[in-house]
């Protein structure tokens, strides 16, 4: 279903009410055509249920719906919609995100950082500016554990999408479209999909299980990691480089385990997939190689780091 992360930061702020009541009626409109989309399943995410929200400070959620007519139909419309909360309730895991940090500003982030995580969109209200975008920048710290079994922290600027008026969901309306006609929330639903979502990929037949097998907590993270290496082949020409321009990153195993990443191909034959893509939490590994004449990549092991007795 569609998750709609609202922005703890863009509430509970120091405005005016009629500033706060303006930037509720952007919101209540946008998560509304967001949810026209995929009736009865948009979700909208809160850290605390709705009914507790404070809009602006000193303004809570029941003085604004007794404010006027207007706000106490947009209050209705918005009971429209099923409201979870907390953030994490919607996650895989409670702690599936454990392994991450997401701040912005230099402070963290529930909603922006969640709605990164899961793939999914964040909604603020629009009371100051940089909530009045289609797309949030935020820093993002994430615990990886490196070929050699060591921990370290990895840190990058990420993108998020972001919803605060009618405007912005114009814009990520493809988007919103797309994911609701293809959703994958499962291994197996991937599994079942892969030629419609991936078409530039080919999997080995003993994916299958390791698809059907793949803890709910790497759901988001293989989906994502794919969607990267799918990118990646399509833009590749292999008449001009023998590999393509990875969209993340991408490294080649030691030559002393390359041994341990030999599969039998589709043909019969034993071929080495040493290149491989991370994943997390934990030591995530989507293994392939690239297969020039068809201009696709060919993944052969989607899961935990290969061990030598498997």
């Amino acid at each position: 279903m569609p998750l709609l992360f609202l922005n703890e930061k863009s509430c509970g702020v120091t405005c005016d009410p009629d500033r706060a009541d303006a930037a509720m009626a952007d919101l209540v409109d946008a998560v509304r055509a967001v949810a026209k989309e995929d009736p009865g399943e948009t979700s909208l995410v809160s850290e605390v249920a709705l009914k507790s929200l404070e809009i602006a400070e000193g303004y809570p959620v029941g003085k604004w719906i007794g404010a006027s007519p207007k706000n106490h139909v947009r209050w209705q419309r918005l009971l429209g919609l099923r409201n979870r909360s907390p953030v994490r309730s919607v996650f895989p895991e409670p702690d599936a995100d454990g392994h991450l940090d997401y701040r912005h500003g230099g402070e963290e982030v529930q909603a922006l950082g969640a709605a990164h995580f899961m793939d999914a969109v964040a909604v603020s209200l629009p009371v100051s500016r940089e909530w009045q975008t289609s797309e949030v920048s935020i820093e993002r710290s994430e615990l990886v554990e490196l070929d050699d079994g060591s921990l370290e922290f990895e840190h990058e600027t990420v993108d998020v999408r972001h919803i605060s008026a009618l405007p912005h969901v114009e814009e990520h309306l493809g988007w919103i479209r797309a994911w609701s006609l293809a959703r994958a929330v499962t291994g197996r639903q991937i599994w079942e999909r892969r030629a419609d979502l991936y078409p530039s990929l080919q999997f080995l037949p003993r994916t299958e299980a390791q698809f059907s097998n793949l803890d709910a907590r790497w759901v988001v993270p293989v989906r994502r990691c794919l969607e990267r290496l799918d990118a990646a082949a399509a833009a590749w020409d292999p008449a001009t480089a023998h590999e393509p321009e990875w969209r993340s990153k991408v490294t080649p195993e030691g030559e002393t385990r390359k041994r341990v990443c030999r599969f039998e191909d589709l043909d019969g034959q034993w071929e080495t997939f040493h290149l491989h893509a991370r994943f997390t939490p934990g030591a995530g590994r989507i293994h392939f190689r690239p297969v020039g004449e068809d201009s696709k990549l060919r993944i052969a092991h989607v899961g935990g780091k290969i061990r030598p007795d498997l």
